[in-house]
């Protein structure tokens, strides 16, 4: 899998979170679980799109 795919279904998993959220708001409901779940998606997200930016930034410059 490639880290491209990994974020893309990530992403998906973390819309889907936010729907369930949403729902347990409107209903009155508590939501703590799926907010923790919210916060290490989007954490896992970020990491994996700041490794692959500063990989191409270290890829492009010259080695003295």
């Amino acid at each position: 899998m490639t880290q491209r795919q990994y974020v893309r279904i990530a992403e998906n998993e973390l819309r889907k979170i936010n729907e369930e959220i949403d729902l347990k708001i409107f209903r009155g409901e508590g939501y703590s679980r799926e907010a923790h779940n919210h916060k290490l998606l989007l954490k896992k997200i970020r990491q994996n799109k700041n490794r692959s930016f500063l990989g191409k930034l270290f890829f492009f410059i010259p080695q003295f």
